[in-house]
C-alpha cells in the first residue's frame, strides 16, 4: 500500500484512496488534472485504479463503491499506520468514535476504516 516503498512507521500515512460510484470517470479526471497515470488493479469483475506519478511510483487509489467498498463516503481516505490494530480499534471505540468498515487483510496486513467522534472517517493500517 505504501507508495515508492518507503518505509512506513506508526502514524504515518501509507495509502490515499478515493471510493466512488464511477471509479473510471474519476480516475479519468484526476489524470486530466493532477497528471497522474492509471494502472487497473482486477477486481475479478471489475477493476479498480492505482494512480502514479510519471515515473510509476503508486501515490493513490480510486476504488468502486462495490462490494466491501459499497459503504464507504466518497472522500480522499487516508491509510495510517498503527502498531496493533486490535488495540486502536478499542481506543476507536472507547473515544466515541465507530468502526465503519470491519478489519480486512490484504496480504500480511490488516486495515479498518473508522470514523472519529467528528464523523472525519481515516482507515487504520497494521
Amino acid at each position: 500500500m505504501s507508495g515508492g516503498g518507503d518505509e512506513v512507521r506508526p502514524g504515518s500515512i501509507a495509502w490515499h484512496d478515493l471510493t466512488v460510484d464511477d471509479a473510471a470517470g474519476v480516475r479519468d479526471f484526476y489524470v486530466r488534472v493532477v497528471g497522474w497515470a492509471p494502472e487497473p488493479v482486477s477486481m475479478g469483475e471489475y477493476d479498480d485504479y492505482n494512480l502514479t506519478t510519471a515515473d510509476g511510483t503508486p501515490v493513490a487509489g480510486v476504488c468502486h463503491a462495490r462490494g466491501p467498498n459499497a459503504h464507504l463516503p466518497p472522500t480522499w481516505l487516508l491509510y495510517v499506520v498503527v502498531e496493533d490494530l486490535d488495540r486502536s480499534l478499542e481506543a476507536v471505540r472507547e473515544g466515541g468514535g465507530e468502526v465503519v468498515a470491519p478489519v480486512r487483510t490484504m496480504g500480511e496486513h490488516r486495515w479498518a476504516v473508522i470514523r472519529d467522534p467528528a464523523g472525519a472517517v481515516l482507515a487504520l493500517y497494521e
